[in-house]
């Protein structure tokens, strides 16, 4: 029989059997296949709590984990007593778990994958946040720096540790401070989120990392549901500061099952080992740079054609491409724009942050993806999944394909104009190789937000304009249905953008169009953009960000 001190204390045993019962569904569990299904009930997906040592052993490859020990830090400062003297409450703590505290920490591999690993432990004092768990979380960033490796953030935690006061809420300061040098490191910081995870640890490290990845049903916020209920007199919705909650509002990457948490984690971790120096040289570059290249098409097919809702899509571009992509979601600001796609992916074995507009090929999907028009939220997204990029210093491949911004009262409420100007500015300067490919529709500022690159390229049917066609016919032509006149004049087709010097090169398309094939079609695109990494990767940043002011800068200049 398996001991019981390290037992989930949610899966109610008995000493006489191996069987477990389900605190959700209150349905019996072989324990062995509780056990195989890493303490996560196989008929409601309940998850059950798990000890900072579980965390490790189900994270971690065998035998790689190593403890990274803290600095002592002080104990019972404030010769605290409630009902129970502090010292007393720190003293059966210890003796109950075998720890010294909420946090341990190790540093060790995920599927060969070099990671420092911080785990909270709920049991000790509810997984508070005193002066020993800060230190250990500083620790922690330091053993990440001096081994130049992620790190992972496993919280539980009911918030801060009143006993040690006021010293206690400087621990926020502490850890927040130490994921800033992991930042200023170029390190990558994952959270992983589990029940519960409040107060200070949730307004401080947990919520600072790169990617935050929650478990199913997992409570994360600042103030718990009841204390918030009592202070506003209102009952809250069902759901509410779950993992499903929040990744719909926009403050978590991603919502995984435990089992599929070590091969995810790798996944992400792998984005860390750059290509090596003979990264693409076997691919042939399909890119069309000559005009004169490229055949006549009445402007109304161009049009047609771009808008094709069989063509491939960002995801489906990404599907055909990348290894191991993981998406990331969300502004981390309460919302999560479904018309921007994004996430870390391998290239040919090259670490890329993709990133592009989503429509959809049919109806129901493109209402679900707003068309493809992104909200404020949306040009957010982006611009953080830029900031990562540049922090992990890999590139960018963005995809575009949009009407334009989404219009209306909500998007100008949140700001729509001033983030698409942040998206400009800030993939204007990033550090790293950054190549842009207009695959369908490339409307207006909308588009451009994703199009401030070191390569712009457009797909043989694909269009770019200042505004869209109809747009343009109605306020110039005060006629709708001048739009094949207006498309014409604003030499929106691949070949006029080539001629004018707005994208360095087509890719071409599958006889018909990108829509006829698919997969031949992505397949250009492909090679297309590893052939402008391929350059660009040799450059330093800082060259980099100057080329690709000087480009903009020189736009409507004449002779330029």
């Amino acid at each position: 029989m398996t001991e019981m001190v390290n037992r989930p204390r949610a899966a109610q045993q008995s000493e006489q059997t191996d069987w477990l019962v389900c605190r959700r569904c209150q349905g019996l569990l072989y324990r062995k296949r509780f056990d195989r299904f890493a303490g996560v009930c196989p008929e409601c997906g309940w998850h059950s709590p798990m000890t900072a040592a579980e965390r490790l052993a189900k994270l971690l490859d065998d035998g790689s984990a190593k403890p990274v020990e803290p600095r002592p830090a002080v104990h019972d400062p404030l010769t605290f007593t409630d009902l129970v003297p502090y010292a007393t409450r720190l003293a059966k703590a210890r003796s109950a778990t075998g720890l010294d505290d909420a946090v341990q920490v190790a540093h060790g591999a995920v599927h060969g994958h070099s990671v420092v690993v911080v785990a909270m432990d709920f049991r000790f004092l509810g997984g508070s946040l005193g002066s020993a768990a800060g230190e250990a979380i500083a620790t922690a960033a330091e053993a990440a720096i001096a081994h130049d490796s992620p790190l992972l953030l496993v919280t539980a935690s009911g918030g801060a540790r009143m006993q040690e006061g006021v010293l206690s809420l400087m621990q926020m300061a502490k850890t927040s401070n130490a994921m800033a040098e992991l930042d200023e490191a170029g390190l990558l910081t994952i959270t992983l989120v589990t029940d519960p995870t409040f107060g200070g640890v949730a307004a401080s490290y947990a919520t600072l990392s790169d990617i935050i990845v929650a478990e199913p049903g997992a409570r994360m916020g600042f103030a718990g549901r009841r204390v918030i209920e009592q202070t506003i007199g209102q009952r809250l919705p069902e759901g509410f500061q779950t993992a499903e909650f929040l990744l719909s509002h926009g403050h978590v990457d991603d919502v995984r099952p435990r089992p599929e948490l070590p091969r995810m984690l790798a996944n992400l971790l792998s984005m860390t080992r750059p290509a090596g120096t003979g990264w693409g040289h076997s691919v042939t570059d399909p890119v069309l740079r000559d005009p004169g290249l490229l055949p006549e098409k009445p402007v109304d097919e161009v049009l047609r054609t771009a808008r094709e809702l069989a063509r491939p899509t960002t995801l489906d571009h990404i599907d055909n491409w990348a290894d191991g992509f993981v998406e990331l979601h969300g502004d981390r600001r309460g919302s999560d724009c479904p018309a921007i796609v994004g996430g870390l992916g391998s290239l040919d074995g090259l670490p890329v942050m993709f990133i592009g507009h989503q429509k959809g090929h049919s109806t129901a999907e493109l209402v679900k993806r707003q068309f493809g028009m992104p909200s404020p939220s949306g040009y957010r997204k982006a611009e953080r999944l830029m900031r990562l990029a540049a922090k992990l210093r890999v590139p960018v491949v963005a995809l575009v394909d949009t009407p334009g911004a989404h219009p209306g009262l909500e998007a100008e409420e949140q700001g729509q104009a001033a983030a698409i100007a942040e998206c400009l500015r800030t993939m204007g300067g990033l550090p790293v190789p950054v190549v842009s490919v207009i695959t369908g529709e490339g409307g207006s500022g909308g588009a451009l937000a994703l199009a401030v690159a070191d390569r712009v390229l457009v797909s043989e049917n694909g269009i770019y304009s200042v505004i869209s066609p109809e747009g343009c016919a109605a306020i110039l032509w005060r006629d709708p249905g001048a739009a094949t006149r207006a498309a014409g004049a604003l030499r929106v087709d691949a070949g006029s953008l080539l001629r004018l010097g707005i994208v360095d090169g087509v890719v071409p398309e599958p006889d018909g169009g990108a829509h006829r094939n698919p997969d031949a079609a992505s397949d250009l695109v492909r090679r297309s953009v590893v052939a402008a990494l391929r350059e660009l990767r040799a450059r330093p940043g800082n060259e980099l960000v100057a080329a690709r002011r000087a480009r903009f800068r020189a736009f409507g200049l004449a002779g330029a």
